[in-house]
This record gives structure tokens, C-alpha cells and sequence, in this order.
């Protein structure tokens, strides 16, 4: 039974055009983004890992090593049975640091592009061969199925198709930085179909062709026989290299690495593919033997790998054999689009955009992509031509294990990068060339030269001795890796980035930038990048971390930096990308004080959850203290040494109505009024305490007491300034309070003890005087009397005063709105009709809009006392002008005289009971006292101003809190 070729494209196309609507679907959101980014689909794009090596040449091995054929599976499903040792933290340095290749994690470890470049070139030899192998087992497959053309064309033809798929999955937007969302969703579908297509033949075998064939019913027993008696077999022959090998195409192969690590979506995603793909990997293997089988009774004359559509041909089943065959296209379709974009990722990153750079002023986005689109034909090209070289010579399982060959040499540097602080950039790129070498002559080399006349100098490897080769390369990498490591130690770049992919979290430090904000971050970066890329990328940064358009706290910079160097190192590469931030967004010189306590705490709050032991504890004991922190009954903030802000706890946040998110990496004097002038005034002082610090928050005084301590840098403990912020408001206004109802109450008991000594005697003398001016009539007594009668008046006058001041904080204050205006007015108005006031002149001048809260009847009293005032110190013909100042919080009245003024030695005591700057009998000393405790009740404050203008006039301010309707319900006086 034979198929027609065009019969078989239109199949194939139709079958790759089906994955392509389905990325298209991802793209275009009909297909929900919830489903797209399910650790299901995560768990069946990893399919990947089973190319048309995995998918016909695992039937091959069996036959060649027998039971040693599980290495292949068993190398897969133990990288990920080893994910907490060796997957996740590789998950977490590339998530953190945008690493999207091995060649980009491998350099940015090792602080050096000649580790980037030499790992670039290395992977080329492992990529080549194993896209020739996917074009190999498609071409032949085309030809097993239809016979009769050049299988050269039939893979030319694949090829053609690779690089159109290629270039319309990954490289076909104007961004290279796609999402490949849409590729891992059809990635996924491609394993579920190859999963589907290994299923229904493996069931088909065994319900159907073995039992139809002689000796069905020992089959299992007799494959048993077969297996175990393979001389390369287990326990000796290629088994262990085997499994090296596949333990490392989960880590070193590209497409793997991409797939494991770049597409990631989350934690648990990898922690599901951890149990349930090393179980479908041991279902796969258990589907081999029956095959191999069925295979060998029917004899079947295809290649060992390709039984199973051999099987197909044999028994007739057109079903079947499609099925093998749309199985094999899905694994090798799959892996090689993946394997091609990230290949020449890396490929643009290490070895074309370090030594060829755009100008500026071109579309930077443009140029990377077509780049990437003229490398992807290169990568094909040249994977067809070592095709043409070498696939009469090779079948698809000497390629493979020429590929994995190549990928072992990058063991020893992963886990150097891992586990080993001291390993060196000298040794990993001598280790790594000596074993590409190795694998070049002793590998490579011999196969390229077969049926050559220089075939005779070299060992050609066969199936019994390539691993010989492939351990000592590996084993010599090794060995240089560890005895250059020793003799070269790192420099401080690459203890410091070991120290980063140790643990995943570099120590950042608290150096400045020398860009001030986020807009001269842009204008830096313009230099190397041009100005729509450096707007983009910024902004772009901005966006991932959550930061507003415009950003210049130290601390939010500084992760601005870092989260540029991530963003470009995926675009550009780990090299480039360093370069750039370092030459173009440097630091300041000289200018670390210490490390970033708050990031470091943002590292470890993402990593409490797995620490344990002695390291568990401490962070228990971390966490405690911090919390205890946030919940003190007292604000606390504490400083870097160069005043930034590490910690704002919940009490300063309510304080100062400042979220601690805003104000934390923010440096002191940058906070608002009040808070930047207050605290950094008490921090440059050189006492510890402030008692009772008043600020004035919109129209209200507040106080505060302010404490500090000084935290002294030591044995690498990072110094800084502790302050401490106690409201102090109500205590200072019931002291105030108390002190005024005590000095209301003794005044009251003064007042009191006067009326009752002198108020009845004044009585008596006035009703003498009284009786003495109308009993007679001579003029001289009646002068007299009228004296007497004066002078008791004033006498009643000042005790009257003394009892009004007395009772003053008796009075209810009503809540009602006040016209200031017409409370001016009318208190001009009542000093009008006094005899002495007719030479002065009022002048109202203040807005007739203005409204405050308060008792007008109280306030006509207060403007009663200032206008007398006033008028006293003005001489005639001058003018006591009152007008208004208002903003958003407070009004105030200023009340301005043109008269005497008031000495500077008396000014602060005028508010003073008792206390007068007129002569002697003209004043009690209680006017301005009144004023002020009336204000005080009213919230509000009284301030003198004198001299005004020269060495004359004076003016006094009054602040009440304004009246707007809306604040009307807020308002509790």
C-alpha cells in the first residue's frame, strides 16, 4: 500500500495550517487567555521534548541496547523528577533576570561574552544536527509512504515549509519580543495528537496484530528474552552515557530550555509537570516493546524506527499509518519552529548584535526582527545542507546522540552555576572548549570522514563505543573546569552574580543613579538605543513594576534600573544589555551607604515559604519584628544613612495621611509639607527629643513629640536613624484646657472676693454721690459727686470685665455659619457712637462672601476689642482698616491701626491677663486675653504683627476655620 505524494502535502499542510489557527486563535484572544495559561497546557507543550528522535528512534534503541532504551525516557523524567534541586532554581534566575536562553543565563553567571559567544557557536553543534534529523525522518517518511521521488527534494520541500512556519510563529510581528502564548498552545496540541496517535497504535498492536501473529500469546516474554540479551545492553554498553545525555536535553537544548523556562507561567505549573510528565514519559516507554515485536515477527523491512507505519503498510490500515505519519510530521514540526526561534535568538544576542549595532536613529524593533528573519534561513540552510552532507551516513539515532553529545558538554558549567560559589569564567570557557573538542575529533569528525580516504585515521564510533567518546569529553570539561577554577579565582562581577543565581537575589546596594528620575532615564538611554526605543523600554519597565509615569524615588529607581537591565537582557542579551545600563544608567561614584533593607525584605517575603531549618526561623523571628514595627502605638520611620525612608508603619501612615507605599524609597526632604520640613529639621538638631513640636495642618494646630535614635554601621550592619512620632494634640489641648479653667477659676474666686469686698461699699458710695449731686445745689459739690459717681462706675466696670473673662470658657460656642463682614461691620458700627471714636475712621474692606463656623455674637466681641484697640493707639484723622485674606482651609482678618505700635519686649505678654500698654486707668489688661481664649474656643489663632510700616502701626491677625458646604458636617467645634 502506497500513498501520493500530493495526497500526503495536502494532509501535512492541512494538519500544520490547523496548528497555525490555533496560535492565530491565542493571538486574536478567542480562545480565553484562562485556558491558555492552565498548567495542562504548560504540561503538554513540554511534548516538545519528544522529537521524531523520541517519537521513531526510541524503537531503534530498544533494538540496539535493549532494556538501556529507558535512559532516553529515564534522562527526561529525572530532570524533572530532580525540579527542586535543578529546575526550579534555574525557573527562578531566569524569571528574575530575563534570561531566555542557556546562553544568556550561562553569561550573565560567568560575566563574560566570550561564555556567551563560545556556548552560541557550541550550540549550533547540537542544534544543526538535530534539525537535519527532523527534516531526515520526515523526508524518509514521505518516502516510505510514496515512493519514487528524490527524498533530497522531499526534504527540501519540509525544509521550505520549516522556514515559512518559523518565520509565522515567531519573527512575523514588527516586535521581536512577542508573546508565544500562541506557540505553546500549539505546541500542546501537537503532544496531545502525538500522545493520541502513540495511544490508539500501541492499542491497535496489542488487541489486534500481535495476537493475529505466530507466538502472539508469549510475546510479552519473549520481547523480555530479547531485551535483556542485548550485548550493549544494561548492565554494561552506552546505557549511563545515555542517560547523562537526555538528563541534559531538558536543561542544554534550546527549544527545552525555552520551553521548561521561558514559557513558564507559573510555579505550579512546573510543580505539576514535576510528577505527571516523568509518568506519561514512562507510559510512552512501555509502548516500544510491543511495537519492536510486532516489528520483528512481521518482519517488516522499513528501518527499526520506522515500524510503526511499516506495520501500517503491512497490515493494510491506511487509518493507522496516517496517524504514525501525522505523528511523526507533529514531532518534528514541533520542536524544530521552537528549537529555530530560540536558536537564532541567541544566536542574534551573542554573536551579531555585539559586534554589529544600529544606529540610533533607526527603527531599532524593525531591524532586530528582520535579523532574526535572515537568521532563521541561515539556521535552515544550514541544517539542510549537513543533511545533504550527512544523511545517507547517519540515521536518525547517530544524529541524535551526535546532537545530545554537544549538549553534555554544558553540564559541568550549570552546575557550577549552581552549586559551585568558585567556579571561574577561565575555567568553564576552557572546560567547555576542551570538550567541544573533544566531541569535534572524536565524534564529529570520524563521521564526516567516512567512506573518505582519510577514514582509516581515525576510530569510526559505532553503537558499542561512542559513549567512550562522549564520557571523555564530558569528563575532560570537567576536569579543566575545576583545576582552572581553583587556580583562577572570580573576580568580584562574578562572585557577585554567583552570588545571584545561588540564591536568586542579588545583595542590592543603595547607591544613587546619576539620572534623577525616570524622564532623564530616558534621555540616557536614547543615546545607544534611540528615543522610541528608550521611551518604550522605560515605560514598559514602569508598567511591570506598577510605577506611575513619572518616577524619581531612589529606591523605585533603583528597581527601574534593574528591571531595564532584565527587559533589555531579553531583548538584546545578558552582555549588551549590562553594557548599556552600565555605561548609559551608571551609578554614582562613591555614593553606597549601605544594602537595600526593603528589597532584600520583598526577596525574602517572596521566599519565606521555602526556607527552613535554622534559615526558616530567622525569617519567623524577621517577620515578628517587623510586624511588631508596623503595629507600635507610636509612629515610627526609620532612615538609610543618607535619609532615604526604609520603613513608615501604620501609625505615621494615619498621622500624616501618607501611604506607606508612596513614601517608602522616597529621602526625607522630599516628603510634603510639613512632614519633609519637620523631620528634617529634628534630624539635623543635636538632641534626641522634641517635646511638643506644633505644626499647622490646614487650619488646625497640631503637636507633636519627636524622638530619635542613631544606628551605627558595624561589622557590615548597615547604619541609619530611627525617629519616633507621638500625636501630642489632645494632651496639649487639655493642659491648655486645665491651665484655662484653672486660671478661669482663681480669677472667678479673685472676682468673686472683689464683688463681695468692694462691690458693696462702691454701692454705698455711689448711692452717697448720687444722694449728695441732687440735694444740693452748689456747683463745686456737685461736681464732686458726679466725680465720685464716675470712678464707682469704672470701679464696676473692671470688676464686670474681670467676671466676663472669668466665665469666658463657659459659653457655648454655636455651630453656625458667621459672615465675617457683617460681625465687622456691626462692631464698627456700636464703636462709631462712642465719643471718643468720631476722629478715627473705620474701614471695612473685608469680602462680604466669606463665611466661617461660629458664635457671631462672640466674634462681634473679639472685632469689639481689636477696633477699641485700635482706635486707642491711632492718633485723629487716621484710619483702622479691616479686611480679609482667605484659601481653601483657614479666613483671616487682619484689623491694621496706623498708630504708636507695640514695643518688641512687650509684644509676646500682651495676651496676658491683666497685662496693658495703655496708661494708667485707660485699660483692664483683659481685652486681648478675651480675644484669644474666644479664638482659641473657635479653633483658631491670633498672631500680632507690629510695627507694620516703619516704626509705626500695628496689625493683628485673626485665623478661623472656613466655611464650605461641603466640609459643613465634617466640622465638630
Amino acid at each position: 500500500m502506497t500513498f501520493s505524494l500530493s495526497l500526503l502535502c495536502l494532509i501535512l499542510l492541512g494538519y500544520l495550517a490547523l496548528l497555525y489557527l490555533s496560535a492565530y486563535a491565542v493571538e486574536r484572544s478567542w480562545i480565553p487567555r484562562r485556558w491558555v495559561q492552565q498548567p495542562i497546557i504548560y504540561l503538554l507543550s513540554l511534548g516538545v521534548f519528544a522529537s521524531a528522535w523520541g517519537y521513531y528512534g526510541s524503537v531503534a534503541l530498544a533494538q540496539l541496547y535493549g532494556y538501556g532504551y529507558f535512559s532516553y525516557f529515564g534522562g527526561l523524567a529525572g530532570a524533572f523528577l530532580l525540579t527542586p534541586i535543578l529546575l526550579r532554581p534555574i525557573l527562578r534566575i531566569t524569571r528574575r533576570y530575563q534570561l531566555n536562553s542557556l546562553a544568556d543565563l550561562l553569561a550573565f553567571r560567568y560575566r563574560s561574552q566570550a561564555a556567551g559567544v563560545l556556548v552560541s557557536i557550541c550550540m549550533l553543534c547540537v542544534v544543526v544536527p538535530l534539525l537535519s534529523l527532523q527534516i531526515k525522518a520526515v523526508a524518509d517518511t514521505l518516502d516510505i509512504l510514496s515512493p519514487g521521488w528524490p527524498v533530497s527534494n522531499l526534504a527540501l520541500g519540509f525544509a521550505m515549509i520549516l522556514l515559512t512556519l518559523t518565520i509565522m510563529f515567531g519573527a512575523r510581528q514588527m516586535t521581536p519580543r512577542e508573546n508565544h502564548e500562541g506557540l505553546v498552545f500549539s505546541l500542546a496540541l501537537e503532544s496531545l495528537f502525538k500522545l493520541v496517535a502513540a495511544a490508539v497504535t500501541t492499542i491497535v498492536v496489542v488487541t489486534e496484530i500481535i495476537p493475529a501473529s505466530p507466538g502472539g500469546d508469549q510475546w510479552m516474554l519473549s520481547i523480555h528474552h530479547y531485551l535483556a540479551s542485548r550485548p550493549s545492553g544494561p548492565p554494561d554498553g552506552p546505557w549511563l552515557t545515555l542517560l547523562v545525555m537526555c538528563l541534559a536535553i531538558a536543561i542544554a537544548m534550546p527549544h527545552t530550555f525555552h520551553i521548561t523556562f521561558t514559557e513558564n507561567v507559573s510555579n505550579r505549573a512546573l510543580r505539576l509537570a514535576s510528577w505527571a510528565f516523568p509518568l506519561i514519559l514512562l507510559a510512552l516507554s512501555l509502548s516500544i516493546p510491543p511495537l519492536l515485536w510486532a516489528g520483528m515477527s512481521h518482519q517488516i523491512t522499513v528501518p527499526t524506527e520506522y515500524f510503526a507505519l511499516g506495520l501500517g503498510l503491512e497490515t493494510g490500515s491506511p487509518t493507522i499509518t496516517l496517524l504514525v505519519f501525522l505523528g511523526g510530521v507533529a514531532a518534528a514540526t514541533g520542536v524544530s519552529i521552537q528549537m529555530t526561534l530560540a536558536t537564532t535568538a541567541m544566536l542574534l544576542n551573542h554573536l551579531l548584535f555585539p559586534h554589529y549595532k544600529p544606529s540610533p536613529k533607526h527603527d531599532f524593533y524593525r531591524w532586530l526582527l528582520w535579523s532574526r528573519r535572515l537568521l532563521i534561513l541561515g539556521l535552515i540552510a544550514l541544517s539542510y545542507l549537513f543533511y545533504q552532507l550527512m544523511g545517507d551516513k547517519l540515521d536518525i539515532n547517530r544524529l541524535g546522540i551526535l546532537a545530545c553529545g554537544a549538549a553534555m558538554q554544558f553540564l559541568p558549567g550549570i552546575l557550577g552555576l549552581l552549586y559551585w560559589r568558585g567556579a571561574s569564567r577561565t575555567g568553564f570557557v576552557a572546560g567547555l572548549s576542551t570538550g567541544l573538542a573533544i566531541w569535534l575529533l572524536g565524534l564529529l569528525l570520524p563521521l564526516l570522514l567516512v567512506g573518505s580516504r582519510w577514514e582509516h585515521w581515525f576510530m569510526i564510533p559505532d553503537e558499542s563505543n561512542w559513549h567512550r567518546t562522549a564520557l571523555l569529553s564530558v569528563l575532560g570539561n570537567l576536569l579543566l573546569f575545576v583545576i582552572i577554577s581553583f587556580t583562577r579565582k572570580p573576580d568580584d562581577a562574578e562572585l557577585s552574580a554567583a552570588d545571584a543565581c545561588v540564591i536568586a537575589a542579588q545583595r542590592p546596594s543603595m547607591q544613587l543613579l546619576e539620572a534623577e528620575n525616570s524622564n532623564d532615564a530616558i534621555l540616557a538611554l536614547s543615546r545607544p538605543l534611540g528615543r522610541y526605543m528608550a521611551e518604550r523600554e522605560v515605560h514598559q519597565a514602569l508598567t511591570d513594576l506598577g510605577l506611575p509615569g513619572y518616577e524619581d524615588r531612589p529606591h523605585e529607581l533603583r528597581r527601574l534600573r534593574v528591571r531595564l537591565e532584565a527587559n533589555l537582557s531579553a531583548l538584546l542579551g545578558p552582555t549588551v544589555a549590562q553594557d548599556i545600563i552600565r555605561r548609559y544608567l551608571p551609578l554614582q561614584e562613591g555614593t553606597e551607604l549601605s544594602s537595600d533593607i526593603y528589597i532584600i525584605e520583598q526577596r525574602l517575603e517572596g521566599f519565606h515559604d521555602r526556607l527552613s531549618g535554622i534559615a526558616g526561623e530567622l525569617d519567623h523571628l524577621r517577620r515578628y519584628h517587623r510586624q511588631t514595627l508596623e503595629r507600635l502605638p507610636i509612629g515610627a520611620c526609620s532612615l538609610a544613612e543618607d535619609g532615604e525612608i526604609l520603613l513608615w508603619n501604620q501609625v505615621m501612615v494615619e498621622l500624616t495621611g501618607l501611604a506607606a507605599e508612596r513614601v517608602t524609597g522616597t529621602l526625607l526632604h522630599q516628603l510634603p509639607t510639613p512632614w519633609g520640613d519637620l523631620l528634617g529639621r529634628f534630624i539635623k538638631t543635636p538632641t534626641l527629643h522634641e517635646h511638643k513640636k506644633r505644626v499647622d495642618i490646614g487650619a488646625r494646630p497640631r503637636w507633636y513629640t519627636l524622638h530619635k535614635s542613631i544606628i551605627q554601621s558595624a561589622n557590615g550592619q548597615p547604619g541609619g536613624i530611627v525617629l519616633l512620632l507621638e500625636d501630642q494634640t489632645d494632651t496639649q489641648l487639655l493642659e491648655r484646657e486645665l491651665i484655662h479653667s484653672e486660671r478661669l477659676a482663681s480669677i472667678g474666686r479673685l472676682a468673686a472676693g472683689v464683688a463681695h469686698e468692694i462691690g458693696n461699699p462702691i454701692t454705698g458710695i455711689d448711692c452717697l454721690a448720687q444722694s449728695m449731686e441732687y440735694e444740693t445745689d452748689n456747683p463745686e459739690l456737685h461736681q464732686i459727686a458726679h466725680q465720685i459717681r464716675e470712678q464707682t462706675q469704672r470701679v464696676s466696670r473692671i470688676l464686670q470685665s474681670m467676671m466676663n473673662f472669668a466665665h469666658a470658657g463657659n459659653h457655648a460656642t454655636e455651630n453656625e455659619e458667621v459672615n465675617l463682614h457683617h460681625c465687622l461691620e456691626d462692631a464698627m458700627q456700636l464703636l462709631r457712637l462712642n465719643k471718643r471714636s468720631p476722629d478715627i475712621e473705620f474701614v471695612n474692606q473685608s469680602d462680604p462672601e466669606l463665611l466661617v463656623i461660629g458664635d457671631s455674637q462672640r466674634l462681634v466681641q473679639v472685632f469689639i476689642n481689636l477696633l477699641s484697640n485700635a482706635r486707642d493707639a491711632s492718633q485723629p484723622g487716621q484710619q483702622v482698616i479691616a479686611d480679609t485674606l482667605a484659601d481653601m482651609h483657614q479666613v483671616t482678618v487682619r484689623v491694621t491701626d496706623q498708630g504708636h505700635g507695640i514695643p518688641p519686649d512687650t509684644l509676646e505678654q500682651v495676651f496676658e491677663p491683666f497685662f496693658t500698654t495703655k496708661e494708667v486707668g485707660k485699660g483692664t489688661g483683659l481685652g486681648l486675653a478675651l480675644v484669644y481664649s474666644i479664638i482659641e474656643e473657635h479653633y483658631g489663632q491670633v498672631q500680632i504683627v507690629s510695627p507694620v510700616t516703619g516704626n509705626a502701626g500695628t496689625c493683628v491677625k485673626v485665623s478661623l476655620p472656613r466655611y464650605l458646604p461641603e466640609n459643613r458636617m465634617e466640622t465638630n467645634l
